[in-house]
């Protein structure tokens, strides 16, 4: 960690908080989250803003479910956020074959392996739900790889992100004009390629596609991807067991004509419905839903999460 010693303080304190982390087991690690989560869900929504934004999320997704459930499900959102956030410091600092024995279990290998086999190039469509990290670890350690990712807030820790994440031999490209070429000529030379689907692609790069009924902007970038290259595509996510025990990762085939069409509304739409069939079959409490996914709505849309005066 020497060669990271001059960064500013933001990132001298969060890769020191990652190796705090890094020094206890998986399960220990998962109970301190898991106090973390509770600390959040104690907390009243006007400090606690991922509470707040939970439930609005989890309110706008299932409507027809009682304030009671609605409330339970934010609460054990909480809880596999606290764990999201500590179990970073294992995947991130721990040697790779220490990581990959945390996988417990992988079902629908046979897709990937299926699509792979194409040799028309792979896009795994990893949105966030579960522990997305231990995907690219798991790819990468089976194929050449191709990630995309977002630049992050804090500047002095991107070159840190790069290097734990190409560990295994994944290359990195980041989310501008120069990434996505990077991108098509990985998929072109039969690499898979990680693309999370569910990041907001800003006021261009994206539609307004129901996602659970409500409007989402949401990315037109895999299917412009796969329409220009002819990948395959499948859905894949990391399901948390419980108790530390590790990780069971899912493995979905996409549905590659309605995301590759021309009509972006109907791409996105196809797009949205297979993350929602992914949350229902892995775990709907491991979704990040204190992320603001339905933020900037069309015009007509009330904005949710916007505080009544």
């Amino acid at each position: 960690m020497a060669k990271y010693a001059k960064m500013d303080w933001q990132g001298r304190v969060f890769i020191g908080l990652l190796k705090f982390f890094s020094w206890f087991s998986l399960p220990i690690n998962h109970r301190l989250g898991a106090g973390i989560g509770y600390l959040l869900w104690w907390l009243p929504e006007s400090v606690s803003g991922a509470k707040r934004v939970t439930r609005i999320n989890l309110q706008t997704a299932y409507p027809q479910l009682a304030p009671g459930d609605i409330q339970s499900l934010v609460k054990q959102h909480l809880i596999q956020l606290g764990k999201t956030a500590t179990e970073l410091g294992p995947l991130w600092l721990w040697e790779k074959g220490k990581v990959l024995s945390l996988i417990k279990q992988v079902s629908g290998q046979n897709v990937l392996d299926k699509a792979f086999a194409q040799k028309r190039g792979v896009i795994v469509i990893c949105p966030h739900l579960g522990s997305w990290e231990i995907i690219g670890l798991y790819l990468s350690n089976r194929y050449e790889t191709t990630n995309l990712y977002e630049p992050p807030n804090i500047v002095s820790l991107e070159g840190f992100i790069v290097d734990v994440r190409g560990r295994t031999g994944a290359k990195l490209a980041p989310t501008d004009r120069s990434g996505v070429m990077k991108l098509i000529r990985a998929l072109k030379k039969n690499e898979v390629t990680g693309i999370l689907p569910d990041q907001d692609p800003g006021e261009v790069g994206g539609v307004y596609a129901p996602f659970y009924g409500h409007p989402a902007r949401t990315m037109t970038l895999v299917s412009k991807l796969t329409a220009k290259t002819g990948c395959e595509l499948v859905y894949m996510s990391a399901e948390r067991l419980p108790n530390g025990e590790g990780f069971h990762i899912h493995i979905l085939p996409a549905d590659k004509q309605a995301i590759a069409a021309q009509d972006d509304l109907t791409a996105a739409t196809a797009l949205n419905a297979g993350i929602e069939h992914l949350i229902e079959i892995v775990s709907t409490t491991q979704y990040h839903w204190n992320y603001k996914r339905y933020r900037h709505p069309p015009e007509g849309v009330k904005d949710i999460y916007k505080r009544e005066p």
